[in-house]
């Protein structure tokens, strides 16, 4: 039954052993009217806010960028809250005694899009927004928190509500640094990125503040007039004459009162900590009676944050118990992320011409430590919770994109780039072969990008290596074995050796994503805080890309059906379009479907070298034989899921027809 507005709190007269103090929830209803979901039976839905309080003296929360700075209560803690949305069955004795919780990407909600195959959204209500419920029959309990404070101001994201950081009674000032490429000429833009919420410019007519532009990533910066451009309302950079497209524009300014953003991770640490352990006497406080594991889950910025996550040390919560179980990071590649230093601008990434020398593809990037002879500095993503005895057991997931736009090279080899670096035994690393950062629709678009994007769908796969994830967990099952491009193997080579194809109109990115030694000052690694804006940058750590077959498609990882026995080449790279400017340089997070030519005398009249369809098929029957082969392969591995098969072959045969014209 649909409640709104029902106040479901208990207040606790003094702190419990877990930092959560309470959830207030603002409507509790049925999912689908009371649809009964395999065994799990019928879920309800929880919207509200759960409230934090944590005490800046404690080992766990030390870690915490700036808690010594932020506000106490009477009792000397830290209070701050977070939007919380649960989908849990009704009668938790019937779940499968798992928390599936998702990192909101920028305040979304994508594990029903990646897992039940479903419609986007942000409050997910009708048949089409649960697809076809694969994780509700599973039984999992799916929630998400907001960690992020600063959002888009748009209905259903989820936000961080946490406190600004004062040093005693005075403000705090710093450097923030803002970056804009446009692809359409513009005359106004955000000081933050995309449309997030900016930290205002504490004095926007300062004359000293420079606007430089520059045509690539290491390009010269050139300082832009003062007289050509201003500062609007304090968040807003304004050039009359508009922004070039296809440039890289960058403003270094002063900002104030930073919001203590590393009580983002905190939120998520304690409710999951909540959920397994139990603590305060409040909604959900049963579910500790339930819940046994509970696994982290994030897509691209959001498998940044699983990875900093861990590497900061927030997998022990205040009672120095494990938090996640186990830790699934997709698309994430070798990056980190601003998720837990001052003045952080947690939705900036990294990518071969955006959002550059940002926080993200720093050392370190193995979960095992290694030492950079260059800089000094020793670590591992898993130092801190391997000292802590609380390593989960973790996938990566990464495709053919991070490895040319977000170096996931560097996860897994030394740091000279020469040899194979070794994985600890609780990690596992899929390479989903010769896919793009979320894979296109079909008909796939081009998207001011110069070749159509690309379609591979490896959703399949995730679907099955969530399972084993879970047996990994549960039962100690071992999940199938790494997939990934080795140097040992000659299946990770660097951009040069890359044979990749002569494909007539068909151009090969010549700047790729690089991790930077860079600068930040000296009390970014120590304390959180930049001082040098934009950072000095040093040497390039050793960018290694997977060696391709005569298609152009790679030879390594996990290659699903419609790569194993394509119809067309598939790449995890694309170059913008002239329409938008810089045609040399990658479109973001976009790979390339590059169709095979229909017919031998085609093929020869264009001089592709790709043999053609009806060179490789005999027709489409035997096509479909293939395919199918290859997804029972697959299955029998332990990469795909028996009941995915049919929807597979009926996903090739649909791709057949529409590049053979067959009715």
């Amino acid at each position: 039954m649909l409640t709104r507005t029902l106040l479901l709190a208990l207040s606790l007269t003094s702190l419990s052993p877990a930092a959560l103090l309470r959830i207030e929830i603002s409507e509790r209803s049925d999912v689908l009217a009371g649809k009964a979901f395999g065994s799990a039976g019928p879920y309800e839905r929880l919207v509200g806010k759960a409230y934090f309080a944590v005490d800046p003296a404690n080992a766990a929360n030390r870690i915490i960028v700036d808690i010594d700075k932020a506000p106490r209560d009477e009792k000397g803690l830290v209070e701050f809250s977070a939007d919380l949305y649960v989908l849990k069955p009704r009668d938790p004795a019937h779940g499968n005694h798992a928390v599936l919780f998702e990192v909101s990407n920028r305040g979304g909600k994508g594990m029903l899009g990646m897992y039940n195959r479903a419609a986007g959204s942000a409050d997910p209500r009708t048949p089409e927004q649960f697809g076809d419920d694969f994780l509700l029959d599973r039984g999992f309990t799916l929630v998400w928190l907001g960690w992020q404070f600063d959002v888009p101001r748009r209905e259903g994201l989820m936000r961080l509500y946490a406190p600004i950081a004062r040093d005693g009674g005075r403000p705090i000032t710093g450097l923030v640094r803002s970056e804009l490429v446009l692809d359409h000429k513009q005359t106004s833009y955000s000081l933050a990125d995309r449309d997030h919420i900016p930290y205002p410019a504490l004095d926007p007519d300062d004359p000293k503040l420079t606007l430089t532009v520059r045509d690539w990533r290491e390009a010269p910066r050139r300082a832009v007039p003062r007289a050509d451009w201003h500062i609007e309302d304090r968040t807003r950079i304004v050039m009359p004459a508009g922004f070039e497209p296809g440039k890289i524009y960058e403003l270094v300014y002063s900002a104030q009162d930073p919001v203590v953003v590393g009580l983002g991770p905190t939120a998520i640490r304690d409710l999951i900590s909540f959920l397994k352990f139990g603590g305060a006497e409040t909604v959900l406080g049963d579910q500790s009676e339930y819940i046994k594991r509970a696994y982290g889950f994030g897509i691209s910025q959001s498998g940044r944050f699983l990875r900093t996550f861990l590497h900061d040390g927030f997998n022990r919560d205040e009672q120095n118990r494990r938090v996640f179980d186990g830790v699934l990071c997709h698309v994430s590649g070798a990056a980190l992320g601003s998720f837990n230093f001052r003045f952080a601008q947690p939705s900036r990434d990294a990518h071969p011409f955006y959002n550059t020398f940002y926080p993200t593809d720093i050392f370190p990037f193995t979960d095992v430590e290694q030492s950079d002879p260059e800089t000094g500095l020793t670590d591992g993503l898993l130092s801190r919770a391997m000292r802590d005895h609380v390593v989960p057991k973790i996938f990566y997931s990464d495709t053919s994109y991070e490895y040319w736009g977000r170096s996931a090279s560097l996860i897994h080899t030394t740091i000279d780039g020469r040899k194979d670096a070794p994985l600890p035994e609780t990690t596992r690393m899929y390479f989903l072969t010769g896919g793009q950062h979320g894979p296109a629709p079909f008909p796939p678009p081009k998207n001011h990008a110069q070749n159509l994007t690309n379609p591979n769908d490896f959703r399949w796969a995730m679907r099955a290596l969530l399972v084993a994830m879970d047996r990994w967990v549960s039962d100690g099952v071992e999940p199938p074995a790494s997939l990934y491009p080795r140097i040992a193997q000659d299946t990770l080579v660097p951009l040069g050796a890359v044979q990749f194809p002569a494909i007539p109109g068909v151009k090969m990115p010549v700047h790729v994503q690089k991790a930077y030694r860079a600068d930040y000052g000296p009390e970014f690694r120590t304390h959180g805080i930049i001082t040098i804006e934009p950072p000095k940058v040093g040497d390039a750590f050793p960018m290694l890309l997977p060696q391709v077959d005569r298609d152009g498609n790679e030879t390594s990882g996990l290659r699903m059906p419609e790569v194993e026995v394509p119809l067309a080449t598939y790449t995890g790279w694309n170059l913008r379009s002239p329409d938008i400017g810089a045609p040399d340089e990658m479109f973001s997070m976009a790979g390339s479907f590059i169709p095979f030519i229909r017919t031998k005398a085609e093929r020869e009249l264009r001089h592709d070298p790709r043999p053609s369809i009806e060179e490789r098929y005999a027709g489409r029957r035997q096509y479909l034989e293939k395919v199918e082969a290859a997804a029972r392969r697959l299955v029998s591995s332990g990469y795909l899921l028996d009941a995915d098969v049919p929807a597979v072959v009926e996903h090739s045969a649909t791709e057949w027809d529409y590049l053979t014209g067959a009715q």
